[in-house]
């Protein structure tokens, strides 16, 4: 592996942490998660976002400049900047109920009984899991809709890759295609 700098992302639940993590520890680059920069610490978490500008900044500060990385997560409608900077994307889609069961089930390892039965955080449960029930045919046009239309005006080339698939054939899959990739100009960071 070289120095891509490669973003994983899809619909929530679709996988791309694992598969961001898994990519970058065979690598031995860096890996981060948009949340980490997206939502500001807070009780229940994922509840109040940093401002784009902060965001951005920290992302500069802390991990774009490095020489190779995988971040995943979705930057859609504010992180242009830093997707300036991936040399690809990896783009994945799974079908819909698989994706909300595994999102269930990370609930429930996350919040436990909290989120069921008057819990602390069933509130932010419940209002989290209606907005993932949505990406394929929520809001008008749904964020389905939204991410085909950001994907198809990137500069960098996008492998798009159904998350189903066992994790190894994943991690298989994009180190053969970036491979196959032509070198990444030097970088100007």
């Amino acid at each position: 592996m070289g120095g891509h700098r490669l973003l994983v992302t899809g619909p929530s639940g679709a996988g791309s942490t694992t598969l961001g993590r898994a990519l970058a520890t065979r690598w031995a680059v860096p890996h981060a998660d948009v949340d980490d920069y997206l939502w500001l610490p807070s009780d229940p978490p994922y509840t109040h976002k940093r401002p784009v500008e902060e965001r951005l900044a920290l992302m500069r500060a802390l991990f774009v400049p490095r020489e190779a990385w995988v971040l995943s997560g979705t930057l859609r409608g504010w992180g242009d900047p830093v997707i300036a900077e991936a040399d690809a994307v990896v783009f994945l889609t799974i079908d819909p109920d698989t994706r909300m069961g595994r999102l269930m089930a990370r609930e429930r390892v996350r919040y436990g009984d909290t989120i069921e039965r008057g819990g602390s955080h069933e509130a932010a449960h419940h209002d989290f899991m209606q907005w993932a029930r949505g990406y394929e045919s929520g809001d008008t046009p749904g964020r389905q809709a939204k991410d085909e239309r950001w994907l198809a005006g990137l500069d960098c080339p996008v492998l798009r890759q159904d998350s189903s698939r066992p994790l190894e054939e994943l991690v298989a899959a994009v180190t053969g295609w970036l491979d196959a990739q032509p070198a990444a100009g030097p970088r100007t960071a």
